[in-house]
């Protein structure tokens, strides 16, 4: 989505001023304000948020306070739908900043993927279950609930995929071929000969019809730009550089990435596992630099890093900068609504029917 440019007021501001504006004006809103943070944006954004965590989690939160006008999500532009869909009419949800989209939920749009859906029914038969990653569009959602699928996340992606398995032949699986691939494998499947990738920009995906008659998972040809610059080579490093060192990745990494690790899971299960760990132990972690630093800050009895040694952050968590979040604070302060995501109701009610359907299946 088009983000208009900061007003030159808000742009010039230094980081302390952004911050003691944001401070009051946080405080004059008072509870009429709720400010949701994933686990990504940078520490100057997270310091303001009332909650933090993953996408479902901080928009499920937000029901937490129902006397809350705003809700201003600290996140990209699919978590700040969800946190639409799952809140009340009456709560007005924001973006500080539309331009904070996900590359990877753009890799695949509800064109494609109908295009993808009659291109499978001419070719197969049976029933096929669309499951989609949270990391989705609304629209997308939407799809997966009128076509009797489910959403998951990346904590629970293989009883979700467990599920879909029990109610037809075969699982699309959108956006992420990682995550899909490794829930997949995870679950005992074989990756060469039950999973075949569409490119939704080839005929057929680039597959022919005996192999998608043959697979039983179709897995969308998206990834995430972070999580697929961890090598298999950076490991090796890290274990020949630091002796004992356990490694800690997110299943959206490549499968070679997943397979040489100790250990991997969501994002909260990432920080879950650090936090239990004995201190002096030694961390090296395949996700979000953000993520990743902040944890070394708050553990410093234990020796955490990134894998990556160019250190990359999420481009598009970056946006969410201290000016933008001013900026919006300052208008709901004053009266004017800036930034509003509103899903249109007919996506809103089938993505919830495809995320009621996660909670159901995944419960």
């Amino acid at each position: 989505m088009y983000q208009a440019p900061l007003p030159t007021e808000y742009a010039d501001l230094t980081p302390e001023e952004a911050d003691a504006r944001i401070v009051a004006a946080k405080k004059a809103l008072g509870k009429r304000l709720v400010i949701l943070g994933h686990h990504y944006p940078r520490d100057e954004i997270i310091k303001h948020a009332d909650y933090r965590g993953d996408s479902y989690k901080r928009a499920k939160d937000a029901s937490r306070h129902p006397e809350a006008e705003f809700i201003v999500f600290c996140g990209v532009h699919f978590m700040a739908e969800s946190a639409d869909i799952l809140t009340p009419d009456n709560q007005i949800v924001i973006l500080p900043n539309l331009a904070a989209g996900c590359s990877m939920a753009d890799m695949a749009n509800l064109f494609q993927v109908r295009k993808c859906w009659s291109e499978l029914a001419r070719v197969f038969g049976g029933k096929v279950v669309p499951v989609t990653y949270i990391n989705s569009a609304a629209n997308l959602k939407a799809f997966v609930g009128e076509h009797g699928g489910t959403v998951c996340t990346s904590t629970n992606a293989p009883t979700a995929v467990r599920w879909a398995l029990t109610q037809g032949d075969k699982v699309l699986f959108f956006p992420d071929q990682h995550l899909g691939r490794n829930t997949g494998v995870k679950l005992g499947f074989d990756p060469v000969e039950d999973m075949v990738v569409w490119d939704p920009f080839q005929p057929l995906g680039g597959n022919t019809e005996e192999d998608l008659v043959r697979a039983k998972f179709i897995l969308w040809k998206g990834h995430c730009s972070v999580h697929k610059r961890f090598t298999r080579e950076q490991i090796v490093k890290a274990r020949r550089d630091f002796p004992g060192v356990k490694v800690l990745v997110h299943p959206e990494c490549e499968l070679e990435v997943v397979q040489a690790a100790d250990y991997n899971g969501s994002t909260e299960y990432i920080i879950k596992t650090v936090e239990a760990a004995e201190p002096g132990s030694i961390w090296a972690i395949g996700t979000e630099i953000n993520l990743v630093s902040r944890l070394a800050k708050e553990m410093p009895d234990r020796t955490v890093f990134c894998l990556d040694p160019q250190i990359c952050p999420c481009s598009t968590m970056y946006r969410i900068h201290p000016s933008f979040l001013c900026w919006v604070l300052e208008n709901l302060a004053a009266g004017n609504v800036v930034n509003q995501i509103k899903v249109p109701e007919k996506v809103a009610s089938w993505s919830r029917e495809s995320l009621t359907r996660m909670l159901t299946v995944c419960a």
